[in-house]
């Protein structure tokens, strides 16, 4: 972000955007924000503030260790820094990062807007503007992507969807007709990924989604077109089995023949350009 013409840094944590106190302190130090920041965090009422914070929305906050610090935050001898404070009580509402160039502290939207409160209120309304606005701008880069990757895939869902309820369900007991669409998506999972669902889920427990949500532009273009080409497969009456290798054969056919398209990695790239800016 650019406030006041000073450039901030942002940084995703769990879908929240922290911002860099590093960089709004430089609007009142250029040469030692560290310093404003530290003396921000050592005043009382700022450390109210961002102990509260931290009891509201910390389930792992440690209580015991932040009371203390209460007690002699009303001391005039009591000096804060966002690294201790992080490593004392386990606190998430500021994040201490090193680097040269994308270093400094980041603190939740909550607590560095009301730093830049004691900045300058000027100057709050500023961030606060910016900051709208960055998040327009990406809610509108969300829909965009939402479009490309999620609707892309489901361009032929209906048609894929409607082959297996009039083909395949009729021929099934009630208790199969419950896993008979599951069965089909999956069918096309291993035909263009290599695995089912599931396993893909039993690989990667740390992320969230499913294997399509994380698949590139090229992928979900090609998985589009296997959707169709499988409901015809299923009215021609071609069993699971053979459908398997055939599609697998096409997806392969359809990489190497679309890797290089021109349209394709532009797409890519605009895709790859909004995921960079989260």
């Amino acid at each position: 972000m650019k406030v006041k013409d000073n450039l901030v840094n942002i940084m995703k944590v769990e879908n929240t955007d922290y911002i860099s106190l590093t960089d709004l302190a430089r609007y009142k130090n250029p040469l030692t924000p560290g310093d404003v920041i530290i003396k921000w965090m050592s005043n009382k009422s700022s450390f109210d503030f961002y102990c509260l914070w931290e009891e509201l929305s910390n389930p792992n906050f440690k209580l015991a260790e932040s009371r203390e610090f209460k007690t002699d935050s009303a001391t005039q001898s009591f000096t804060m820094s966002p690294s201790r404070w992080i490593k004392e009580t386990n606190a998430i509402g500021f994040i201490s990062k090193r680097g040269k160039y994308n270093g400094g502290t980041f603190a939740h939207p909550d607590i560095a807007l009301e730093f830049a409160s004691w900045i300058d209120t000027a100057f709050k309304l500023h961030l606060i503007k910016e900051f709208e606005r960055l998040k327009q701008n990406e809610s509108y880069q969300n829909k965009i992507n939402w479009s490309i990757r999620r609707e892309l895939a489901k361009t032929n869902y209906k048609i894929h969807t409607a082959s297996i309820k009039e083909n395949i369900i009729p021929a099934l007991t009630e208790k199969q007709k419950l896993y008979a669409y599951a069965n089909e998506a999956d069918l096309l999972n291993v035909a263009l990924f290599g695995m089912t669902a599931k396993e893909w889920k039993a690989k990667n427990t740390h992320l969230e989604g499913n294997m399509r949500d994380y698949a590139n532009i090229l992928q979900l273009i090609i998985l589009s077109n296997l959707e169709n080409l499988n409901a015809e497969m299923i009215e021609q009456g071609i069993e699971q089995k053979v459908r398997l290798d055939q599609l697998n054969a096409i997806a392969k056919k359809q990489y190497t023949i679309l890797q290089d398209n021109t349209n394709i990695k532009q797409i890519a790239t605009l895709d790859e350009e909004k995921n960079l800016k989260k």
